[in-house]
């Protein structure tokens, strides 16, 4: 089982703490949420997690190891980063894209092997773009756009994968489909982690979960014991009803609180 763990980091940048004393454990199999308010840290501590940011105190583990011991590339094999909002600047082809994320593995000017086509095409049909190879990614929709960002980190063959808001700006049916796509990538023995303020989208996909206020661990566990309502107001400054879907799953409602 491989293990990412960040223990009591504190991220400053322009002398303010972003975040402050935060943890979180990843693990193969599982699917951990980082939830909380927009402006929270949690964009912050999956940086801190895939080592792009510089942490000031405590550490951040990859099977024991601290990332500050391991190079960038060794790091960049092992977890991958899906951005928010992934920018596809250029005419590349869906193939071309994907391809990209093999550079931890060859470098940007080594040729192609057929380990890398194998990865590709394996990154491809999982996210189900396989029939878009040959399209540009500028002429795509938000949801196959997603989609190629995720193959493109699959392509790394990571153990760990941590997304940004996956599904901001989806529209239901896509958010839907990523959010199985994730479920399904944690199935077959990959960590995921997902930062997102959607709790209803958050409860039915991960088993355990962080919640962040201002930078700090409001409250860290098994999902279904965080989120109360007493817990939701404090963090979210709404209220919120809990109430039961067909499944048994709890369904989340918010109101502002000024409102009946």
């Amino acid at each position: 089982m491989s293990v990412l763990e960040a223990r009591e980091i504190v991220v400053a940048r322009g002398g303010r703490r972003i975040l402050d004393g935060v943890g979180i454990r990843a693990e193969s199999g599982g699917v951990a949420a980082i939830a909380g308010p927009n402006g929270s840290g949690k964009s912050t501590l999956l940086r801190a997690l895939a080592g792009i940011w510089p942490i000031s105190e405590g550490s951040v583990a990859l099977d024991g190891v601290p990332l500050s011991r391991l190079s960038r590339r060794e790091v960049a094999r092992r977890v991958a980063l899906v951005a928010q909002d992934t920018r596809f600047d250029f005419a590349f082809t869906v193939a071309e894209m994907v391809a990209m994320g093999r550079y931890p593995h060859r470098g940007r000017f080594t040729a192609e092997t057929t380990a890398d086509r194998a990865a590709v095409e394996d990154a491809m049909a999982w996210c189900d773009i396989s029939h878009l190879r040959e399209r540009t990614v500028n002429t795509l929709s938000g949801g196959e756009r997603q989609r190629v960002a995720i193959a493109r980190s699959l392509a790394v063959q990571p153990d760990f994968i941590l997304l940004d808001e996956p599904t901001a700006n989806l529209d239901v049916e896509h958010a839907l489909g990523i959010l199985d796509l994730c479920s399904a990538l944690a199935r077959a023995g990959k960590a995921i982690v997902i930062a997102t303020h959607d709790l209803n989208a958050a409860v039915r996909h991960a088993s355990h979960a962080v919640l962040i206020e201002s930078g700090r661990i409001a409250c860290a566990g098994p999902l279904g014991e965080l989120l109360n309502s007493r817990r939701l107001e404090d963090v979210f400054r709404v209220r919120a009803e809990i109430l039961a879907s067909a499944d048994g799953s709890p369904v989340y409602v918010f109101h502002r609180k000024d409102n009946p």
